[in-house]
C-alpha cells in the first residue's frame, strides 16, 4: 500500500538464509546423487536369462563399461566406472569369457570379472581378429592342424548367405563375427565356424548392405571398410566420423593412408612393420581400399561403414589420450598431430 513502508532483513540474516539455502541445495543434490547411484546399481530386469561376455585382453574400464551398456548387462556406464573406481578395482579387471545376465547388479558383475571366474566349454573370437589369429585360438582348443585347415577352407561353406558376394578364391578373412562359441569334446570346428558365420549373417542386415549401397560399395567392399574402421578405433563414437574421412578420400581418389592396412600386410608377411611395405594392401602406395578385409569386424564397425557421419573431415590421428582428432586441412593434421601424438606417432 502506498505510504506502507516495508522492513528490512539485517545483513546477517539474509545471508544466514542465503548460506541456509544453499545447504539444502547441496544437500538435497548429494541425497539425489546418491540415490542416483544406488539405483544405477541394481539389476537392469529380473530376467533370468544369460549371455556370453567378453573383455578383451587390454581393454580399458571405459570400453568394458560401455560394451556391458551396449550388452543392456548394466543401467549405467558412468556408475559401472565409479564403483570399479572407488573400490580400486580397476586394474584388477581379468579378461576372458563371462556368463552374465540383466538379472546381476553391478557388483556381482565386478566381483566375477575380478575374480576370473570365466566360462568354461568355450571358444572365444575376439575382435579385431586377423584370420591367422583366429586359427591359434582353435590351436589352443585342441584343434589339429588338419582339422583347422579343412574348417577354414570358404568351400565347406559354399552357399552361406554370409558369403553372398565375396570373390572367387578368397579366405574367411573378415568374416568370422567376434563372439564365444560352445565347444565340448567332440565340437568339430566346422561347426563352430559355422556359428560364427551364422552370427555375420545376422549382422549383415538389409540395413547395412543398403547403407553399403548408398556409399557406392558392395556388401564385399562394405566388409573391407568395417575392417579397416575396426582397426582404428573400437570407439563406437569414433568410427562414423572414421567412416566418413575414408570414403571422403575414396570419392576424391586420396590415398586412404591407413597404417593398419600396412601392418596388416607387414603382419602376413612375417615382416617388421613399415608404411612402405609393397603390398596391394599398403593404402600408402595405393589409392583404393585394399584387396580384402584386414581383421574380423562388429556391429558398430558395420553400422560406422553404412552410416559414415555427415561431417567433412579429410584427415584424424589416433592421440595419446586414445581420442581420434579429426581434422580438414593438411596444415591442421600435422598440427594435430604435434599435439596429441607424441608418444604413439614416434613407436
Amino acid at each position: 500500500m502506498i505510504g506502507v513502508k516495508s522492513k528490512k532483513l539485517p545483513v546477517s540474516k539474509t545471508w544466514l538464509i542465503i548460506v541456509t539455502a544453499i545447504i539444502l541445495l547441496l544437500g538435497g543434490g548429494v541425497v539425489g546423487l546418491r540415490s542416483w547411484y544406488q539405483r544405477n546399481l541394481q539389476p537392469v530386469s529380473s530376467s533370468a536369462g544369460s549371455v556370453y561376455f567378453t573383455v578383451a585382453p587390454g581393454s580399458g574400464l571405459h570400453t568394458i563399461a560401455d560394451k556391458l551398456k551396449r550388452a543392456d548387462l548394466i543401467r549405467n556406464a558412468r556408475a559401472f566406472e565409479t564403483y570399479v573406481r572407488s573400490h580400486e578395482l580397476h586394474d584388477k579387471l581379468q579378461a576372458g569369457t563371462y556368463t552374465l545376465s540383466p538379472s546381476m547388479g553391478i557388483k556381482q558383475i565386478v566381483g566375477k570379472i575380478v575374480n576370473g571366474e570365466v566360462t568354461k566349454n568355450l571358444l572365444t573370437i575376439l575382435p579385431q581378429k586377423r584370420l591367422d589369429e583366429i586359427k591359434q585360438s582353435f590351436v589352443k582348443a585342441g584343434y589339429s592342424q588338419r582339422q583347422i585347415e579343412t574348417a577354414f577352407n570358404p568351400d565347406t561353406y559354399a552357399g552361406h548367405p554370409a558369403l553372398s558376394g565375396r570373390p572367387a578364391g578368397a579366405t574367411l578373412e573378415g568374416y568370422l563375427y567376434p563372439d564365444s562359441y560352445e565347444k565340448l569334446t567332440d565340437t568339430p570346428p566346422q561347426t563352430i565356424i559355422r556359428e560364427s558365420l551364422d552370427e555375420m549373417n545376422k549382422h549383415l542386415t538389409a540395413d547395412i548392405l543398403n547403407g553399403f549401397a548408398a556409399q557406392g560399395l558392395t556388401a564385399y567392399r562394405g566388409v573391407i571398410l568395417a575392417s579397416i574402421i575396426a582397426q582404428e578405433t573400437d570407439d563406437p563414437s569414433f568410427q562414423p566420423m572414421v567412416a566418413q574421412v575414408f570414403l571422403s578420400r575414396l570419392k576424391q581418389g586420396m590415398a586412404l593412408q591407413s597404417n593398419v592396412t600396412a601392418n596388416y600386410a607387414a603382419d602376413v608377411a612375417g615382416q617388421p612393420r613399415n608404411i612402405g611395405i609393397d603390398s596391394p594392401y599398403n593404402t600408402y602406395l595405393h589409392n583404393d581400399l585394399p584387396p580384402g578385409p584386414i581383421s574380423n569386424v562388429n556391429a558398430s564397425a558395420l553400422d560406422g561403414a553404412a552410416h559414415p557421419a555427415s561431417t567433412d573431415y579429410l584427415y584424424f590421428v589416433a592421440g595419446d589420450d586414445n581420442k581420434i582428432h579429426f581434422s580438414r586441412t593438411q596444415a591442421e593434421h600435422d598440427d594435430a598431430v604435434k599435439k596429441y601424438c607424441v608418444k604413439k606417432c614416434i613407436q
